[in-house]
């Protein structure tokens, strides 16, 4: 069957019977629907947080093939359940790009899901929508601003760095000419949109710890400048109060369930290179507090989505992983050993031992943090017993525990292995884990630590616009932040055909960006597109819905 076939072979629980798993009463419910609701913040113990086993599951490096990330994050989080141990999934909401477009949905797959699947994968509760509304509010109140003659700040259209966003893949939005239409239509400028997921508000919805912190962050929001040269920040058009009042509800996590029953909460989906790529600290928080194990996912691979995860989110929130899964498919590390795209599905052994660096670089990351990996072969039916035997060989001569993985197939029975493994490593864990670099060090030092810890770069170049923008974010006061380096998620390097482990090169800085109200500073790695666009043949054209009501093609 298909996925969507699947999840809807299953007759969810009511989310009150859900919600009673965790001691949750059906008072403190706020129902959308039987089968999800959302949690109120009151909920959130910080005491019980410290007490918690937090799980972190990243991967290797992505393929065209998938890894499988979300799936083993449900399966583990059914596994842990099965074996006697109270979890909580916590994950990212799906955008609606990816759904209609080609990657598809984010709900998991076969048989670890979450569901209801199509309404995660579709409008969920609206939170999306709220950070669209929230976000595009302030585009409108700019604007407005530099149209008005009253409270005019003198904002210079041509430095006006915030866009539009929308939640849909859409290529002919990602620059645009607005303000059209005479004096009527405000000024003329250029500008854009960006998809919802990549917008600021996301990351600060994602990095909040309360409405307080919310509303503050939201104000720091730089937008541009005056034709004074001075910087303007959304607290200046007096933007952040209704865009907080926006925000009131998706502020709130989500409770939902997987296919075998257990607790699974969603939350927030910000981009995993120009943003933090994780779950709201909410969400997390939330899941600590209501169980003694939470399962939680970072995007992409341990070079983007984990580095970001621990750096940033957990320096923030105080949080800090007990271990960390690495994702790894046979035939993704085949691909990164130079086997055929078409030919992945063949028997290999050659290839999967050329590709085995790229793991090993990942193990050496979560290493490097001070936290114990565990490696989890997301299995298909085409591994053979050689190349599983050689990768299972492998991780156990360089000292990593492995689990074969059967999530996909089998659910929580599928990954029990896993589970016990993970259980092992976090039972040794009783230390924080050790961050790249120190908020102390200037934006430049940390940009190299993050090179050539993380990614294995000789140094680390700056184009002369970088420098300017580097001297700006300096001297309005940026330099402590941490770093969020956005580059593609293709490769360790900048440049995405050096799969592998590549080895001897420089990473450049293009330029910066400085996302003030989600609390770091953005070096641009390559060309980082906001704006997706749709493939020859979207996904949109397969899904469809019955005379009954039943949506058909979703995946």
């Amino acid at each position: 069957m298909t996925d969507i076939e699947i999840a809807q072979s299953v007759t969810p629980q009511h989310i009150r019977n859900i919600a009673a798993k965790l001691n949750i009463t059906e008072d403190q419910l706020e129902y959308y629907g039987n089968v999800k609701a959302k949690l109120p913040l009151s909920l959130i113990d910080e005491k019980k947080i410290e007490k918690g086993n937090l799980i972190l599951v990243t991967a290797i490096t992505p393929t065209p093939p998938g890894e499988g990330k979300t799936t083993t994050s449900i399966g583990l989080g059914d596994a842990l359940n099965l074996i006697g141990k109270k979890t909580v999934t916590v994950l990212r909401e799906p955008s609606l790009g990816p759904v209609f477009g080609i990657k598809g949905g984010a709900a998991g797959g076969g048989y670890s899901q979450v569901i209801p699947m199509e309404d995660i994968n579709l409008h969920f509760t609206g939170d999306f929508n709220a950070i669209e509304k929230a976000n595009n509010l302030l585009a409108a109140l700019i604007d407005n601003n530099i149209q008005s003659k009253v409270n005019n700040l003198g904002i210079d259209p041509r430095t006006v760095i915030w866009k539009r966003v929308m939640d849909m893949n859409d290529r002919a939005l990602r620059d645009i000419i607005s303000g059209l239409g005479g004096k009527a239509g405000g000024m003329p400028r250029q500008t854009g949109f960006n998809i919802t997921a990549a917008s600021e508000v996301m990351a600060i919805l994602c990095m909040s710890t309360s409405f307080e912190d919310l509303q503050e962050r939201l104000g720091n929001i730089y937008i541009g400048d005056t034709y004074a040269g001075k910087p303007v920040f959304a607290r200046d058009v007096n933007a952040q109060g209704a865009m907080t009042v926006l925000l009131k509800d998706a502020i709130k996590p989500n409770l939902v369930q997987t296919l075998e029953g257990n607790p699974a909460i969603i939350h927030g989906g910000p981009f995993a290179n120009i943003a933090q790529g994780t779950n709201t600290i909410f969400a997390t928080k939330m899941g600590l507090s209501l169980g003694d194990y939470v399962v939680t996912e970072a995007g992409f691979g341990a070079d983007l989505g984990a580095e970001k995860f621990l750096n940033i989110k957990c320096r923030a929130a105080g949080l800090s992983p007990k271990a960390v899964v690495i994702v790894a498919t046979i035939r993704a590390l085949k691909y990164h050993g130079g086997q055929d795209l078409k030919e992945l599905t063949t028997e290999n052994v050659e290839a999967l031992e050329k590709g085995m660096p790229n793991l090993e670089k990942h193990i050496e990351n979560i290493k490097s943090f001070g936290l114990p990996p565990v490696v989890s072969i997301n299995a298909f039916a085409t591994d053979t017993k050689a190349e599983i035997d050689f990768l299972i060989d492998h991780c156990a001569k360089i000292g990593v525990p492995v689990a074969l993985s059967h999530g996909w197939a089998n659910g929580g029975k599928g990954c029990t292995d896993l589970a016990e493994k993970v259980v092992a490593a976090a039972a040794k864990t009783t230390h924080k884990f050790t961050p790249t670099y120190s908020l102390e060090d200037s934006i430049t030092t940390k940009m190299e630590k993050v090179a050539r810890t993380i990614y294995g770069a000789t140094d680390v170049e700056i184009t002369a616009k970088a420098k300017g923008q580097l001297r700006k974010m300096e001297s309005l006061g940026y330099g402590k932040l941490p770093i969020c380096m956005a580059k593609t998620q293709k490769s360790f390097s900048d440049n995405e055909k050096l799969i592998g482990r590549p080895t001897g090169f420089n990473v450049t800085i293009r330029e910066f960006e400085i996302a003030a109200g989600a609390g770091f500073i953005v070096p641009i790695l390559g060309n980082m597109l906001r704006m997706p666009g749709l493939p020859g043949v979207p996904s949109s054209e397969k899904i469809k819905i019955d005379k009954d009501g039943n949506i058909e093609g979703l995946f």
